[in-house]
């Protein structure tokens, strides 16, 4: 019965120290959770251009580099840049990133929610025709018949902003809305003057074009001054015979203009799905071309977005430690963990210093107790009932020095109170009822 006592009185006092600890640390890991990312999906989505297009075919690459760390990139096939900004902007469509072409956001608006993660390569405007003499300044187009490209193309955005600097639009030219292989049949047919197309220089179509005899490529005249007016666009230069060095084409250089292609994410797609686009960007767009040098992209710089800062991040440092050694997915499992554990771990290291010693402080607190009592009952009370109570109290055996430190101390004062007796008159019959309150008052101190 004793030991039982004992047992649920222990258990009490493990119980007020650990159950307020336990509460601690689950308060500090729900503030931990508060500011951990969850875990990034296995499964996104670029919206890029048509399928037989250097968008598409730079959305599969960025696939097949994605797909080494475990993540699948659904690539979208689309009718253009306009498009690809209406996929990524609306949560509907559920479009994590996609390639927009220079110019396409041209306001503060348009750009809302989205980050860049860098502008990756150079799109060269082609403006091919079978007008007498040369052409060198979009100005000399005016009344002819252009196939600028087809509503929600980026290539007809920016043909008709070019176009407008020029003072030219369907009030004074007729705009036909074809592009690609319909552009260059209807060209081919007499059915249009020029054509405005926007295609990697290695695209079939455009190289069937610079090989044509009968189809002339306009180099602009006026290339610096497009670049200066619209900062999304690059001076470039097709050096001559870079096409066919033994057929010598081009004949002389081309000036052209290109705007730069962007790489853009909704500003919520997961940090570590951002630095592995960083690292696909850089493997499919880091080599060299015939208007760049390898190492010239991807740019860290946007002149239309606000750049990505965990994009900034990846480009400055790399990828995080972990994940250079580690799969992808427990590296980002570990990067989780740390940041979860990190405040537990500060936390407990002094909290299981301290408990035990709280632990100790209450043991020792009840043992205490009973010295107080010794010393104000010592005049009223027999050595032998508090030597009774004090061995009623519930301690654990590794508190019993503490415990028989005041048994002896009780002992003691026996003596003491055994001296007095023998060499004083016997107490009066009224101070026999002391002891019995002494001994209740020990009874309720022991179930405690």
């Amino acid at each position: 019965m004793l030991g039982s006592a004992r047992g649920v009185s222990i258990g009490r006092d493990m119980a007020m120290v650990v159950v307020p600890a336990l509460l601690l640390l689950a308060g500090l890991l729900w503030v931990a959770l508060q500011f951990v990312q969850p875990a990034p999906p296995k499964t996104i989505s670029i919206t890029t251009g048509s399928e037989t297009g250097a968008y598409y075919a730079f959305g599969q690459k960025y696939a097949a580099s994605l797909a080494k760390s475990g993540i699948k990139l659904e690539v979208l096939p689309s009718k253009g840049s306009v498009e690809n900004l209406q996929r990524v902007k609306d949560p509907a469509a559920h479009v994590q990133l996609a390639l927009l072409q220079g110019g396409i956001v041209d306001t503060p608006a348009a750009g809302e929610g989205l980050v860049s993660l860098g502008r990756m390569f150079v799109e060269p405007l082609w403006v091919f025709h079978r007008l007498p003499g040369r052409i060198g300044r979009l100005g000399d187009l005016k009344g002819t018949r252009l196939a600028i490209g087809g509503p929600g193309s980026g290539t007809r955005k920016l043909s008709e902003a070019l176009l407008g600097a020029n003072h030219i639009s369907d009030a004074n030219t007729t705009f036909l809305p074809v592009s690609g292989q319909a552009a260059i049949d209807a060209m081919r047919a007499g059915e249009a003057d020029a054509i405005f197309l926007s295609f990697a220089p290695e695209a079939p179509i455009v190289q069937g074009l610079l090989r044509d005899p009968n189809i002339k490529l306009m180099s602009f005249d006026q290339a610096e001054a497009y670049a200066r007016l619209f900062p999304f666009l690059q001076r470039i230069v097709l050096p001559r015979g870079v096409v066919d060095l033994a057929a010598g084409i081009p004949a002389d250089d081309i000036v052209l203009v290109a705007p730069k292609a962007a790489l853009v994410a909704r500003e919520d797609l997961h940090p570590a799905l951002v630095a592995l686009m960083v690292d696909a960007a850089q493997e499919a767009h880091g080599v060299g071309g015939m208007f760049q040098h390898p190492g010239d992209f991807p740019l860290q710089v946007d002149s239309e977005l606000r750049m990505s800062d965990d994009a900034l991040r990846t480009y400055k440092s790399g990828q995080p430690v972990l994940r250079r050694y580690l799969p992808f997915w427990l590296a980002v499992f570990m990067e989780r963990s740390m940041v979860m554990l990190l405040p537990i771990v500060t936390v407990m290291i002094p909290l299981m210093k301290f408990l035990p010693q709280i632990y100790q402080w209450r043991i020792r607190r009840r043992i205490y107790y009973w010295y107080g009592q010794l010393k104000r009952l010592e005049w009223r009370v027999t050595a032998e009932r508090i030597d009774e109570a004090v061995s009623l109290i519930p301690v654990p055996d590794r508190f019993a020095e503490q415990l028989y430190d005041l048994r002896a101390a009780v002992d003691l004062v026996r003596q003491r109170l055994v001296a007095r007796e023998r060499s004083a008159p016997a107490a009066p019959a009224a101070s026999q009822g002391a002891p019995a309150d002494a001994v209740g008052f020990a009874a309720v101190q022991a179930q405690r």
